[in-house]
């Protein structure tokens, strides 16, 4: 979970929800994600709540971790009630969940399993770092019930994958893609970053024509952000690395879009691809239409009906909460309408599927016209109803974004 949580409300002891939360919680699509707060080394541009062996200073140890989760997961079944749907998705993120072994994280599974129920079909995805798995693993997490991995490929050239600190040797992801498919997992995706320093048009171009030949259903790639107190930026603070520059990230962005589309990957968010609809991660489509889940581990957000929450950040202080019999979070606070409208507009407007004109002001409307004007949104789309951004939009999708919750 990157950056700093917001000031919010004490979250009560026991964790409880208002009544008008849990009412917009029934019959509606719920998932769970579950943080796994663990890394081997630390990414020179990670700001996420992730913990190295030397940084737990003896703390909520690895060992210990799933029966944590599952504690937080009962928990969660006694604060939503009966009304609470069965679960649609569930995400296993980090950190690296792969660091755990396949029994501790599909014992997690079968918890969620037991105290919800699995929707039929339900979406189970685990990240994972390359070298973090092989094919036994991923033997055993099929059979546990997993259906989707992610792979944290990030680049297929060393020079690369060395200034982001990633410990992993190229090639490595497409081979586990191979062994992930050999396995049976329908759905796999591979993630990858450009911008890096000392990244060239041909090096990017290399990394997604590999992450392509690997044959994934799912790609996403992300610009490089450098993050206030990372490793990443105190080198380029020092002037040992160069900072990313803006017009070769817009051209990396627009590469990487035409070698996707001429794979048939179409993109149907901002930053990621997929083979077709049934390809799409499902538990990411629910963040972004803005639906309820509930976030276990160390520095998880949850939402639900319209109540955010988080929790405490560092693994110790979560497993004392735990241990005590009180609530992991931290902070809460509840939205009101108008900042559940703005978030929907800032969340759908990254969809292919856009943003409904219905749910924009009057000035907000008078954006979205300007937008296509200016070419940054579809005239179709927008006499159908809807803000779609065209490929030049999608490259200021902050900007116009903005521009609509005005």
């Amino acid at each position: 979970m990157p950056g700093t949580p917001p000031d919010g409300a004490l979250m009560p002891p026991d964790g409880r929800l208002g009544a008008a939360a849990l009412d917009r919680l029934a019959g509606n699509l719920f998932g769970i994600y579950i943080h796994v707060p663990f890394c081997r080394t630390r990414c020179g541009y990670c700001d996420f709540n992730t913990y190295t062996a030397a940084e737990l200073g003896g703390g909520g140890s690895r060992e210990a971790y799933p029966a944590l989760a599952i504690a937080e997961v009962r928990l969660a079944r006694r604060v939503l009630g009966a009304g609470a749907p069965a679960v649609s998705t569930v995400f296993f993120g980090g950190g690296t969940p792969t660091l755990l072994p396949p029994a501790g994280l599909a014992a997690i599974l079968r918890a969620v399993d037991g105290e919800f129920g699995l929707e039929p079909g339900a979406e189970v995805t685990t990240e994972a770092n390359p070298e973090s798995v092989d094919q036994r693993a991923l033997a055993e997490l099929r059979a546990a019930g997993f259906t989707r991995l992610s792979l944290g490929m990030q680049s297929a050239t060393g020079h690369v994958l060395a200034v982001l600190d990633r410990a992993h040797t190229p090639g490595r992801a497409e081979q586990c893609v191979a062994w992930a498919r050999a396995e049976g997992f329908e759905h796999v995706s591979l993630d990858l970053i450009y911008g890096a320093p000392g990244e060239s048009a041909a090096d990017w171009e290399r990394s997604v024509r590999c992450a392509i030949a690997a044959g994934p259903d799912h790609i996403s790639a992300y610009a490089l952000i450098v993050e206030h107190g990372t490793r990443l930026a105190a080198r380029i603070g020092r002037g040992e690395l160069p900072a990313p520059d803006d017009d070769a990230l817009a051209d990396r962005y627009l590469a990487a879009d035409d070698l996707l589309a001429a794979a048939g990957l179409a993109w149907y968010e901002v930053s990621n691809w997929a083979a077709g609809p049934g390809s799409a991660c499902r538990h990411n489509l629910l963040y972004w239409n803005g639906g309820n889940w509930w976030g276990v581990g160390p520095g998880a957000h949850s939402h639900v009906g319209g109540t955010r929450w988080w929790n405490v950040r560092h693994p110790s202080a979560y497993a004392g909460r735990l241990a005590a019999g009180t609530s992991p979070g931290q902070a809460m606070e509840v939205l009101t309408d108008a900042e559940r409208r703005t978030e929907r507009i800032m969340l759908t407007t990254r969809l292919a599927a856009g943003c409904p004109l219905a749910e924009l002001s009057k000035a907000g409307l008078a954006a979205a016209r300007s937008a296509v004007a200016g070419g940054l949104a579809q005239a179709a789309a927008f006499d159908a109803g809807q803000v779609v951004l065209t490929r030049r939009g999608r490259l200021l999708a902050d900007a116009v974004i903005r521009d609509l919750t005005d």
